[in-house]
This record gives structure tokens, C-alpha cells and sequence, in this order.
């Protein structure tokens, strides 16, 4: 039988503790062999029995190790999946890709000289709402799609002691939940031709932009990523207009198991009825990356689709800075 794949987390923040190492330590074929963090006590409690250091360094010169993920602050990205890389591991970099467009495409080349993978964890393409969003589309059920509005509200008034909530290279909400939504509406819908955005501090003491309203301009197409984080109604997710139907979704975490919220279908002659549901599973990312690795499906989310998330995220900060529209180049 073949050896499983040694993996590695760098940081036990919410990322890694939540997101990255439960579905490692559940995907077949992979290992949770170490977290690099100083909550050992936390990791002996959810991983007993995996190895905890203190320096990616150890992780780095472990020649055991085949596959470092990389869920620090937004500012080491960069540094820590290039040393990875140049120390012949596979890569998993978590959202945003790095801080900036041109350090993703630098990191983008030095993966491709390593000859390793590098995927980005845009993970809300395994997630239920979104998967029956997609089928909708797919199958023809809304018909061509006119308007769609994308949510990532939340109701949390009090501004916590969190480096996402420093200003600074990629802080704030529209770089962290932003890139979650920029890439849905990318693998949605392609590139769009412009983009207009405003963006707000809106919750007293806060220092980080905390609400962004971005619409993405295609033909005829008009898409809406939002986020308010003073919003008590905080459960709006889509609301999309086909011209056959639209689809309204209430209910954002939906990454494993059945979607407890079914969306409504409120068809053209006025029926509503209640749309499909389909069952996420938060290994499906981490088995796709095992399977890239050993060479039998192609990378998940590859540099080039996490660059393109990277250029519209910026663009956005511009657009909001100077108050107008901004073209997206060919």
C-alpha cells in the first residue's frame, strides 16, 4: 500500500485549528504529521499524538515532510510557502494568496522552477451553497443570469483584538472574506470588464476596513460581493436573478455535511418551490491537492486562478481609494 503523504501546518489560529488540520487528519492518503504553533496544549488536546514544533524551520528541513500548508497572518505568506518550496515540499497557501499581486506571481514562478504544487485554499468551492448554486446554473434552471448578489454578513459590533483587524498590506475584512467571494463569482462568470467599490471602517474603534460593497460590471451581468459586520440579519447569503427563475439563499457555513438551509426557487410564472441541497465534505480540497500530488487530477486551485482572485482584489482597493470605476485589463 502506498505511504500516506507526511503533511504539515504552520499556525493554529482559527485557520489551522478549523479549516486546515481537521480534514488533513481525516483525508485518506494524507498524514497530519506536524503543527508548527506554541499551543501545544490545544493541539495535544485536538491531535494527540502529532508532533508540535515551534519553528518552521524544523518543518523545512524534515525531509519526511511532503506537503507544508501555510495558515499564518496574511504577511507571511510569502516567506514561508518560498522557503517550503525551496525545500522541495508541495505547498498549500490559504486566502489571500500573499499580499500583494506581484509576490503572487513571484511565488507562482518559484513553484514552477521547483517543479512542486502550489494551491491556493479557496475553499468555498466545496461548499453546499455553492455547489447547488452552481448546478442551478449549470443545469439551466435560472436561465442566463442578469443580477447576482453574494453575502458574507456578520453581526459582530465589538472590534476584537485580531491582526485581520489592523490596517496594513492586505488587512482588513475585503482581503479577508472578500477573496472567498471573488473567486465564486471568477469561476462563475470569468473576468469582468470593470469594477466599482466602496469600502468603509463602519464599527467604532475599528481601524481595518470592516464593510465593502463591490460591484463587478460584465454585458450585461451585474455582480454584488458585499460584507457588513453590523448586520443582526446576518444569514443572507445569495440572492440571484435568471431570467427564467431566481434563487434566493439564506445560511453561510455549509463546508461539511448537508445544507441545513435550502434555498428558494421563485420560478417565472410565481411558483416558489425549494431548490436542490447537496452534502459538502471539507476533505474534498485536500483530497483533490493528494490526488494532484500524485499525478492523477490536476492542481484544485492553481497560482494562475488565485492571481486573477489577487488583480480584482486590488483593483477594488483602487476603485474604492479614487471613488470611480475601474476598467480590469485584458
Amino acid at each position: 500500500m502506498k505511504q500516506p503523504l507526511n503533511v504539515a501546518v504552520i499556525g493554529y489560529g482559527m485557520g489551522g485549528r478549523v479549516f486546515h488540520a481537521p480534514p488533513v487528519s481525516r483525508t485518506e492518503g494524507l498524514q497530519l504529521a506536524a503543527i508548527v504553533s506554541t499551543r501545544k496544549a490545544e493541539i495535544a488536546r485536538d491531535h494527540p499524538g502529532v508532533t508540535v514544533l515551534t519553528s518552521p524551520d524544523a518543518v523545512f528541513d524534515d525531509p519526511t515532510i511532503d506537503l507544508v500548508v501555510v495558515s499564518t497572518p496574511n504577511a507571511a505568506h510569502f516567506d514561508l510557502a518560498s522557503r517550503a518550496l525551496a525545500r522541495g515540499k508541495h505547498v498549500v497557501v490559504d486566502k489571500p494568496f500573499t499580499t500583494n499581486a506581484k509576490d503572487a506571481r513571484a511565488l507562482a514562478r518559484r513553484a514552477e522552477a521547483a517543479g512542486k504544487l502550489l494551491a491556493v485554499f479557496h475553499n468555498f468551492r466545496w461548499y453546499s451553497d455553492y455547489i447547488a448554486l452552481k448546478h442551478l446554473i449549470d443545469d439551466g434552471t435560472l436561465g442566463e443570469i442578469k443580477y447576482f448578489e453574494s453575502h458574507f454578513d456578520r453581526y459582530a459590533p465589538q472590534v476584537p483584538d485580531a491582526w485581520r483587524e489592523t490596517p496594513g498590506p492586505a488587512g482588513g475584512m475585503w482581503w479577508d472574506l472578500g477573496p472567498h467571494l471573488v473567486d465564486q463569482a471568477l469561476q462563475l462568470f470569468g473576468k469582468p470588464r470593470a469594477v466599482m467599490a466602496d469600502m468603509a471602517i463602519q464599527r467604532e474603534g475599528g481601524a481595518a476596513v470592516d464593510f465593502f460593497h463591490v460591484l463587478l460590471r460584465y454585458d450585461s451581468l451585474r455582480v454584488v460581493l458585499t460584507s457588513c459586520l453590523v448586520a443582526p440579519a446576518d444569514d443572507l447569503r445569495f440572492v440571484v436573478h435568471g431570467t427564467k427563475a431566481s434563487f434566493i439563499k439564506h445560511g453561510i457555513d455549509c463546508r461539511n455535511g448537508p445544507d441545513p438551509h435550502p434555498g428558494t426557487l421563485v420560478m417565472g410564472d410565481g411558483v416558489t418551490k425549494e431548490a436542490p441541497t447537496f452534502r459538502a465534505d471539507d476533505r474534498g480540497f485536500y483530497a483533490a491537492v493528494r490526488d494532484a500530488i500524485a499525478g492523477i487530477s490536476s492542481n484544485p486551485v492553481p497560482p494562475e486562478q488565485a492571481i486573477a482572485v489577487m488583480d480584482l482584489l486590488e483593483l477594488a482597493d483602487r476603485s474604492a481609494e479614487e471613488r470611480c470605476e475601474l476598467d480590469v485589463p485584458a
